[in-house]
């Protein structure tokens, strides 16, 4: 019978002798894993316009109704997006959002992706609803802010046929380095609302 107590708070007396790690957050934040699924990214391509077709189906995948899409139509002078639509309103409700990841995997054109972000703690729930401007990637060197005619190619079929080569900001864009950057010095990246 005493066998067995020990037996059962085995686990307890082990750690009972162990260092105890402390955390000096928020000075020096945890690394996540590289594959966390944190806040959401929309990619961009490479001269800057936006990989969002405004298809919705990031939004019918999502088992908990968290993404809200509303698609509009690009023209000529008003171009957001290669091909005929872009999202005129892409919204994402963290109240809701439980971080599965389906949404990333119904995205046909690798528009959406997770980043490391882990922070979105806020004062407000409305706070936690994500506008397409907070969630949009910020414009690197060499890009464009949108709207503007396609600079890679005359048609949708040549910016998405050299994605492997030429990805824009959909590259690493799960580590988020401009989210890292902004947690060393305070600031906020261009482009993103923290």
């Amino acid at each position: 019978m005493a066998f067995e107590f020990f037996k059962g708070f085995g686990v307890t007396f082990s750690h009972m002798f162990r260092k105890v790690i402390t955390t000096d957050y928020p000075f020096k934040p945890p690394v996540s894993a590289p594959r966390y699924h944190g806040r959401h990214i929309l990619n961009r391509h490479p001269d800057g316009l936006e990989k969002c077709i405004g298809c919705e189906l990031c939004a019918w995948a999502c088992p908990a109704d968290a993404i809200y899409v509303e698609g509009g139509d690009n023209t000529e002078e008003q171009r957001f997006s290669p091909g005929e639509r872009y999202a005129k309103t892409y919204q994402i409700n963290y109240t809701r959002c439980i971080f599965c990841g389906l949404c990333i995997e119904a995205c046909p054109t690798r528009s959406l992706t997770m980043s490391n972000e882990y922070e979105l703690a806020r004062d407000s729930r409305q706070d936690l609803i994500f506008t397409k401007e907070q969630l949009l990637a910020p414009l690197l060197p060499g890009m464009e802010q949108p709207p503007h005619p396609m600079r890679l190619g005359d048609s949708e079929k040549d910016y998405y046929v050299g994605a492997l080569t030429n990805p824009g900001t959909s590259a690493g864009a799960e580590r988020a380095p401009w989210a890292e950057a902004s947690q060393v010095d305070g600031s906020e990246p261009t482009g993103v609302t923290l």
